[in-house]
């Protein structure tokens, strides 16, 4: 019997106040439009996340939710959030294999960042993901599916098995959805899953028009090519179900639950199904491709058609928090290698103090640190917050829409304005000039304000 998945990624980007507490704040406070709801995360939870978790889905599918949202979720959706992990933890019991994938910390495109930041964000999402459902991650979603071989490299050496990728990012891909074996740099392989983009984008875009999870199952699902593999793969944005698409958790719950095996399709996750079905075909990737970009990652780098209007303002606007970046590295670095530390394996393990499970103390004496003066670990403990906030101005959606006047930039600056205020604190060097000067280079379309200009709009 042909097997079926359905892998649903539900993010939201963090929007809270980066000034409000030293992890960042969850309160995201009023957004106009969410009405009746507070902000955009109460209204989708209100249309997908609860209803989806009410109706049993995220026990059916195999899915993903973004760390940054997951974290909201659990000061502000408690409910919602306990039914998700239940979900996973359920299904493990059952099945010995769950049905949640991990995601890096913060949303980064992977092959854009440097790799000791892929590394962070890769680890901060292990950690994060074992923090919360209790286990190691055996799959990790990628930001956009974006993807170079040096990201895979890095899921491998960390004990990843799986990603997934779409068609258009691979070559080579005759079995349907896989598994496949990508060969990495360093001779060994890493397992990737193909999505099916005709069907995806067929229930993204126009699930209204598919007449029902039914129909859709006996003319689609059940039609498919003899020589399309194993086993099909549908991903989507989990948002599809409920909030783009109100009342469509329905479909969800009932191709998942009973259509797709009334059409003699075996309902799996991919956890579940790489268990019973390792990999026998190998397919080369694209790299640096995105499922959301078809210029490569031109829509997160300079620029491209995919968003109206002229790009040059995220250039610009990459070349700055790039700066910046590069600045506060070289201070962080001069603090702690005079202390015999690794400065990487440092940062790697700080999301565990972000999160309560440690100290400072903790983390520094697990470094071989155990005598530390109480001034040494108070400018240590800003410095690990300070690149905390600085790799939250690189969530995907910082660059991902058409103008440098949207919320999404302004957070990205104030995360900046807030490393630059911790970093000065530990160290006494202020890098808020030459941010300025750089964020003056980056120029709204729609107002004609520059970075500078919304750098220092922001309120502390």
């Amino acid at each position: 019997m042909p097997a079926f998945c359905l892998h649903s990624h539900f993010y939201q980007p963090p929007r809270g106040n980066p000034f409000v507490d030293m992890l960042g704040s969850d309160h995201i406070g009023h957004e106009p439009g969410a009405e009746p709801y507070e902000n955009w995360n109460e209204k989708v939870t209100a249309e997908c996340y609860l209803p989806n978790a009410e109706l049993g889905n995220f026990e059916l599918m195999s899915f993903d939710v973004g760390a940054t949202l997951l974290r909201w979720m659990e000061r502000h959706a408690p409910n919602t959030y306990s039914l998700i992990i239940d979900a996973d933890r359920k299904q493990f019991a059952l099945n010995g294999a769950g049905n949640a994938m991990a995601t890096p910390a913060h949303h980064t495109i992977l092959p854009l960042a440097r790799k000791r930041d892929k590394v962070a964000q890769i680890k901060w999402g292990i950690a994060g993901f074992a923090f919360r459902y209790g286990r190691q991650p055996q799959g990790m979603w990628l930001p956009e599916m974006a993807v170079d071989l040096e990201t895979l490299q890095i899921l491998h050496d960390l004990r990843i098995r799986f990603t997934i990728l779409s068609e258009a990012q691979v070559e080579g891909a005759f079995e349907g959805a896989g598994p496949y074996w990508v060969q990495l740099p360093d001779g060994g392989r890493m397992t990737v899953y193909v999505r099916d983009d005709a069907l995806s984008n067929q229930i993204a875009f126009n699930i209204r028009t598919l007449g029902g999870a039914g129909r859709w199952a006996r003319s689609t699902l059940a039609s498919r090519r003899k020589n399309s593999g194993r086993l099909t793969l549908v991903a989507v944005e989990g948002e599809t179900f409920g909030h783009h698409h109100s009342g469509e958790e329905h479909f969800l719950h009932w191709l998942l639950s009973y259509e797709a095996n009334a059409v003699n399709h075996n309902v799996t996750t991919l956890e579940r199904d790489l268990r019973d079905n390792p990999p026998q075909a190998e397919i080369r990737i694209k790299e640096y491709t995105s499922w959301s970009c078809p210029h490569g990652l031109g829509r997160y780098a300079a620029g491209c058609d995919c968003t109206p209007g002229p790009s040059n303002w995220k250039g610009a606007l990459r070349r700055a928090l790039d700066n910046l970046s590069n600045n506060m590295d070289d201070l962080y670095v001069a603090e702690v290698e005079p202390l015999n530390l690794d400065p990487w394996q440092l940062r790697n393990g700080y999301l565990e103090v972000s999160m309560g499970q440690k100290t400072m103390g903790e983390l520094l004496a697990a470094n071989g640190l155990t005598d530390a003066a109480d001034d040494v670990v108070s400018r240590l403990n800003l410095l690990l917050a300070a690149s905390y906030f600085r790799q939250r101005m690189y969530t995907a959606s910082t660059f991902k829409y058409e103008d440098l006047a949207r919320p999404e930039p302004r957070y990205a600056i104030a995360n900046g304005l807030q490393a630059i205020t911790l970093t000065r604190q530990a160290t006494g060097h202020d890098l808020l000039s030459g941010f300025r000067r750089d964020l003056a280079q980056a120029v709204s379309n729609r107002t004609g304000q520059t970075g500078a200009q919304i750098l220092d709009g922001v309120q502390m």
